[in-house]
């Protein structure tokens, strides 16, 4: 099965499903959405079937305060996450059977049945 990983090494949660997708016998592809921010024709397919813009994004991040994103509809929250990346809550897993934001990590499995 291929697999890609919006990936942050710096984050537990993302180097927890990318172990899980290794003890699957799965070597995703690593994308760095940090450095390459998705296009936003790809944000918005990723989001939707996410849940929504608001589902994927951090809304923890001081940019999302700076930018007053509290009531920022999806078309506004995608502009954000595309213009700053780091918005872009992680970790994404895309196959398939479609993306899903994987927190918890185990999330990752309903991807690979």
């Amino acid at each position: 099965m291929r697999a890609t990983i919006w990936h942050n090494p710096r984050c537990s949660k993302s180097r927890a499903v990318l172990e899980l997708l290794r003890a699957q016998g799965i070597e995703p592809v690593m994308f760095n959405y940090l450095a390459h921010a998705p296009d936003p024709q790809t944000l918005r397919r990723v989001a939707a079937e996410c849940g929504g813009a608001r589902a994927l994004v951090r809304d923890g991040e001081a940019i999302y305060s700076e930018l007053r994103l509290d009531e920022a509809d999806d078309e506004a929250l995608l502009e954000a996450m595309h213009a700053h990346p780091q918005l872009i809550n992680r970790p994404v897993v895309i196959t398939r059977r479609g993306a899903r934001l994987c927190r918890p990590p185990e999330t990752v499995m309903e991807l690979l049945e």
